[in-house]
């Protein structure tokens, strides 16, 4: 692969087979790493572990596990590319993700289309409490 050709890193918030990296780069290398970080602290419930494996069965991706950072790096490297193209994501873990790898390689992030337009407090912590909030907004009435 040359440098000019990037890797795509999927992670939990670009699931989707038809997401911005996958339209934008289609056949390009993609990965999706378990966070071990995330896995240890036990902050993911089996059933979301499940639910995630399941929809990864759905996408043409490497499946690996440890930080994320150092696992997309060693991808990268692998694939003889400096270039990772993802997905934009509210999570500050993401961030954290990110700025680590911009120290060593060219990382472009893709904006997505929002769910939902909403400017308010969205508590992301659990999908019930942030369906509460949000399903006002995205299920209007049928005049």
């Amino acid at each position: 692969m040359s440098p000019n050709q990037p890797i795509l890193w999927v992670h939990g918030d670009c699931l989707d087979p038809h997401s911005p990296c996958f339209a934008a780069y289609p056949g390009r290398p993609a990965l999706w790493v378990w966070d071990e970080t995330l896995l240890t602290a036990s902050q993911i419930s089996l059933k979301r572990l499940v639910f995630l494996y399941e929809c990864l069965l759905d996408l043409p991706v490497v499946i690996r596990r440890g930080d994320p950072a150092q696992v997309i790096l060693t991808f990268a490297q692998e694939q003889g590319t400096n270039w990772v193209v993802t997905t934009d994501s509210p999570s500050p873990r993401f961030q954290q993700i990110c700025d680590g790898l911009t120290k060593h390689l060219r990382l472009d992030v893709l904006a997505v289309e929002p769910f939902l337009a909403y400017e308010g407090y969205l508590d992301l912590k659990r999908f019930s409490r942030y369906w509460r909030a949000a399903q006002r907004h995205v299920l209007k009435p049928q005049t």
